[in-house]
Parts: C-alpha cells; sequence; structure tokens
C-alpha cells in the first residue's frame, strides 16, 4: 500500500484551515495528525523544527511547512472547482502581512504589552473595507464561486469578526459580512472542521477528508 502524505494540523489554526480546505476540495488523500500546540509531538518536529502547523510531509521525503504551499500542491494534484486560476497574490501578502498583524495585536494585546488593541483593530478595517468594495461587485472574491484567494484569507477575517462578534455585526460591511456567513455556513467548512483526537504515535491513521 503506498504511504500517504502526512498533514499535521490544528483545528483552529486559520493557517492549518485554510490548508486543510484545499486539500479537502481537491480529494487529495493524506493522513491528519491533529496536534496539541503546547505538547508538539517530536514526530513532527523533526521533520519541521520550527515547530508550526501546518506541516505536509510527502511520501518522497520532500516537507512543505507553508500553508500556501500545501494548498497549492493539493490543489496542482487535482483543482475540481478551478480555485488556482483566481489566485491574487497581492490580497493575500496584504492579508498574511499587514492585516495579520493588526490582527494578531487587536486579539492577543496583552503578549505586545498593550492596554488594548483597539487601535490596531481600526488599523485592520482599512483592508476589510477594501476586501468589502470587492465584494459588493460579486459574491466571491473570485467572482460568483469561492476559489483560492478567498479560502487563503477567510479563516483571518473570520478570526477577526469573532473576536466581538456584536461589534463586527454592526460594522458598514454588509457585502464582506455576506461573504464570511457563506463560508461560514459553507459544507467545506463544516467538514474540515470535525474535531479530531490529538495524535500520537501508534494511533491508527486519521485518513483525511
Amino acid at each position: 500500500m503506498t504511504a500517504l502524505p502526512i498533514l499535521y494540523s490544528f483545528r483552529r489554526c486559520p493557517y492549518a484551515m485554510r490548508a486543510r480546505m484545499a486539500v479537502a476540495v481537491s480529494g487529495v488523500h493524506v493522513e491528519l495528525r491533529e496536534i496539541v500546540l503546547r505538547a508538539k509531538p517530536p514526530e513532527m518536529l523533526e521533520a519541521s523544527p520550527k515547530g508550526t502547523v501546518p506541516v505536509l510531509l510527502l511520501p518522497d521525503g520532500r516537507v512543505l511547512e507553508e500553508s500556501l504551499d500545501i494548498m497549492r500542491w493539493a490543489l496542482a494534484q487535482n483543482d475540481p472547482m478551478g480555485w488556482l486560476a483566481l489566485d491574487d497574490q497581492n490580497l493575500i501578502l496584504a492579508n498574511d502581512g499587514p492585516f495579520k498583524q493588526a490582527l494578531d495585536h487587536y486579539k492577543y494585546p496583552h503578549r505586545y504589552d498593550l492596554t488594548d488593541g483597539i487601535a490596531h483593530r481600526d488599523a485592520a478595517l482599512a483592508h476589510l473595507a477594501d476586501l468589502n468594495d470587492q465584494l459588493a461587485a460579486a459574491l466571491y472574491l473570485g467572482g460568483a464561486r469561492p476559489a483560492f484567494t478567498d479560502i487563503a484569507l477567510f479563516p483571518f477575517v473570520r478570526q477577526f469578526a469573532a473576536t466581538d462578534a456584536e461589534w463586527f455585526a454592526a460594522l458598514p460591511l454588509p457585502a464582506l459580512q455576506k461573504w464570511l456567513a457563506a463560508l461560514v455556513g459553507s459544507d467545506l467548512f463544516i467538514q474540515i472542521m470535525t474535531r479530531y483526537p490529538a495524535w500520537k504515535a501508534g494511533d491508527p491513521p486519521v485518513h483525511f477528508p
């Protein structure tokens, strides 16, 4: 039996979420190993000493340590929804750079010796307003249906919105809020948020999707 790729993941990590969504839509089968961040398995750290998820170990010995690389790898195997045709790298860079930095300072101000994260919350709104303007013209950033850019950004917007859900719901960003609700309620997202026990050596493999 051919060995499956091994995907180390953490259910609530936005980087791991977008990787799992791409793997799931591709239909490429992997062995999923759910981890606990405070007790990372030595097998994962041996493969990827930086200790962040997701990590994909390929049967040929290659290790993919970045979520976008894992997304593109999975979709290169099979891309039934045409996600790769709609990959806006500028929007993804803005999301993974300035927006993610503002999000972290807003959500975890104590980590940065801040009284609160309100200034960073407000700074992130410029990015969200830009997304809202783009989504006013179409249901998704890729057009009529979600594609690579939507999935790359979505888990981080979800995390931002959940930090203060009542405040976010009151923002004048109707197109963005509709987009977010559609993705949160999608069968694909529900599928990839299945809970799995933390993996340890010797456990029977969990096949995903």
